[in-house]
């Protein structure tokens, strides 16, 4: 299945570590307009005013319709470029971040500070609850109790959800499956029960998964 996962800060969180004796707390907050994300950063300058900086990156769009970045004095591309490029590399969007440094008078030198500062955001991101919003078809599976464990293991193996299963007569598995899935689905579910399963599928819809459990669908 597709590792590049389009992700939503479906909760913010936040996250802190330590270089040369300087604080880098990462402040993490979902948003969906310029203006939450520049409220954000401003009300957190305000709760930190006492560090040394305060530097900033967000995105807003489904296709990145709106970056940006500032290394509130800290020296130019080493601080909210590389935390916007964490944000980009792991397809976060609708998210603000703020890194806050205290100094501990060490200086880091520029590489030192852009593995600081993207260290800090990867910490906050750990921190915080991230959504998966997904396309895909609801389908039941029938198949008879020989099938039922091919099937179930299938479905483990690709990570897709067992939403519900009916043992009766037969064996009825409802799970719900993303649309660049669905065709391999078939084949492999076909090659595994030499044909003996029947799978009707549903209408597409839109779901999220949250923490590997579907959230809403």
């Amino acid at each position: 299945m597709d590792n590049k996962t389009f992700r939503i800060v479906y909760e913010g969180g936040t996250g802190e570590i330590e270089e040369k004796k300087s604080r880098f707390i990462a402040h993490i907050c979902p948003v969906t307009t310029e203006k939450e994300a520049v409220d954000f950063i401003s009300e957190k300058k305000k709760e930190f005013w006492d560090a040394r900086h305060n530097c900033s990156a967000f995105v807003i769009g489904n296709n990145n319709e709106v970056t940006r970045c500032n290394d509130d004095g800290e020296p130019a591309q080493t601080a909210g470029r590389p935390m916007l490029d964490v944000l980009l590399r792991e397809n976060i969007h609708n998210c603000a971040v703020v890194v806050t440094r205290y100094f501990g008078g060490v200086l880091l030198g520029t590489g030192g500070l852009v593995r600081a500062y993207q260290s800090a955001v990867q910490e906050g991101l750990k921190n915080c609850k991230i959504l998966e919003p997904k396309d895909g078809y609801p389908c039941e599976i029938k198949t008879d109790y020989n099938g039922y464990g091919k099937i179930e293991y299938v479905l483990r193996e690709n990570n897709l959800p067992i939403l519900n299963t009916d043992f009766g007569a037969e064996v009825i598995i409802s799970s719900v499956v993303e649309c660049n899935f669905k065709e391999n689905l078939e084949k492999i579910i076909a090659d595994k029960t030499a044909g003996n399963a029947e799978i009707t599928w549903d209408s597409q819809v839109k779901f999220d998964i949250l923490d590997g459990q579907i959230l809403k669908f």
